[in-house]
């Protein structure tokens, strides 16, 4: 496992936006960001693709190749953040310059569509990388980055705590939407209902995962990683359960829970049951049929806030019976 360093307040952190163009449709929630990691003690650098936009995508795919190798080149650049995700992080993944990567570790982090350079990056270098906040939706919120959120961020990134330990279950949660260009008031928390233990058990593997959705782009490839006795974190974001079902159902057909050696779930944002005559558990339990793995869902991941970060490769302990998550190793080195 390589590992990055942690960041520190007066680091550079490099800004990229390998998909959607948000810090052009969503300019002032951009800037209250860059301004959040500023009071956190951080220099920005801005990426090109940061004030370019080409409908769906902020650049070409070689702008936004270019715009990741400039930081991973870059030496002054310590971190390197997404603004958000989008649909298309997947084209990406031929044109990284994962040898000098590799030679010169750092800090790689976002979510959702951003799963594919997570992963990619870790198949490819062994490299950590962090499935955690990026620019817009997370440092900024309106008014300010949630305190838990922050605090997570500081857990991991900034090394302030070490492992051994479990992660906490945040207390209240929210998957409010307000439209980002008129928002006017803080999101409406509600009481957090705890994680769940679908199925009992306990298991240690490396912990991999990210956006389901995501990972039908490049699964099978050359940039998905081994999963061989790990465990397996899954989060999604706006879908409804039939497409869950194709979703897992590819998972299913891969062979991948013959494979993991446990399961989380993130909390789903604005999950569509279509009236189902069932839920997402059962139809869970009939895909993955007589694999017997410890299973913990409504985890706090992903598209609802607070998120904790989650390190892509360290070593985590899930235990379902007690219904815990422990981070066994530290994901950056002092």
């Amino acid at each position: 496992m390589l590992l990055p360093q942690a960041l520190k307040k007066g680091d550079t952190i490099g800004i990229i936006t390998p998909s959607s163009p948000a810090p052009v449709l969503f300019k002032a929630r951009y800037e209250r960001g860059l301004s959040q990691l500023e009071r956190m003690g951080f220099k920005i650098k801005e990426g090109k693709c940061s004030k370019q936009t080409q409908s769906y995508r902020s650049a070409s795919i070689q702008e936004r190749s270019e715009e990741i190798n400039d930081f991973i080149h870059d030496q002054e650049v310590r971190g390197i953040i997404s603004t958000i995700g989008g649909m298309n992080s997947n084209s990406l993944l031929p044109y990284l310059d994962y040898a000098h990567l590799k030679k010169h570790p750092k800090v790689i982090m976002g979510y959702s569509d951003v799963t594919a350079l997570l992963l990619g990056i870790y198949a490819k270098t062994g490299l950590t990388t962090f499935y955690g906040p990026a620019v817009v939706p997370s440092f900024g919120e309106y008014p300010e980055m949630l305190p838990k959120g922050k605090e997570y961020f500081e857990d991991v990134i900034q090394l302030r705590k070490k492992a051994p330990y479990v992660l906490d279950v945040p207390q209240e949660w929210t998957e409010e939407m307000l439209d980002w260009n008129t928002q006017d008031r803080q999101k409406q928390m509600v009481k957090n209902t705890g994680w769940k233990s679908l199925r009992e058990g306990s298991a240690t593997g490396k912990l991999i995962g990210g956006n389901l959705n995501t990972m039908s782009g490049f699964m099978s490839s050359a940039f998905f990683p081994d999963l061989e006795g790990v465990i397996l974190f899954l989060e999604d974001s706006f879908k409804d359960i039939a497409t869950q079902e194709r979703s897992l159902s590819m998972l299913k057909i891969s062979g991948v829970f013959d494979k993991i050696a446990g399961l989380i779930i993130g909390k789903h944002e604005h999950f569509n049951h279509l009236n189902a005559p069932f839920s997402i558990e059962d139809l869970l339990f009939e895909i993955m049929g007589e694999t017997n793995i410890p299973i913990l869902t409504n985890v706090d991941i992903g598209h609802t806030f607070p998120s904790h970060v989650f390190p892509i490769g360290i070593k985590v302990k899930l235990d379902a019976n007690q219904g815990t998550i422990e981070f066994l190793e530290n994901s950056v080195s002092e």
